[in-house]
């Protein structure tokens, strides 16, 4: 079974930065696509970036996020653990943060593609 745990979240300035962790276990090979979603108060949930181990240099983000934010995926260790480094931060990045995960190495934008989640993290962004 697969299991995602976040953690990293905070507060932070406009303008700082922050990074998240997802520890992702369970995956029986490398098959699989993991995500970052965030959801802001009042909006829908949003694909912040998309990573598949079988092509890690094969990274998608959402609208306006690919210059700020780098999703990264550390596998020298048993449990793989996803990384969101985010820089430059706004206060419209405020929201709680989800890592997402799916059984297939093709990633999508929408959330409904996602079978796993963790429980997700909060990140609140001052001015």
């Amino acid at each position: 079974q697969v299991h995602l745990v976040e953690s990293g979240g905070g507060s932070a300035q406009a303008g700082g930065s922050l990074r998240l962790s997802c520890e992702a276990s369970g995956w029986a090979d490398n098959n699989y696509c993991m995500a970052w979603f965030r959801q802001i108060p009042g909006e829908e949930r949003e694909r912040v970036a998309t990573l598949s181990p079988r092509d890690e240099t094969e990274t998608d983000y959402g609208y306006g996020m690919r210059a700020r934010f780098k999703i990264s995926l550390d596998t020298s260790k048993q449990t793989p653990l996803l990384h969101l480094q985010m820089n430059s931060l706004k206060p419209e990045d405020t929201g709680m943060y989800y890592c997402a995960g799916r059984k297939n190495w093709l990633c999508y934008s929408s959330p409904d593609k996602y079978s796993y989640w963790g429980q997700g993290t909060q990140v609140t962004v001052s001015s």
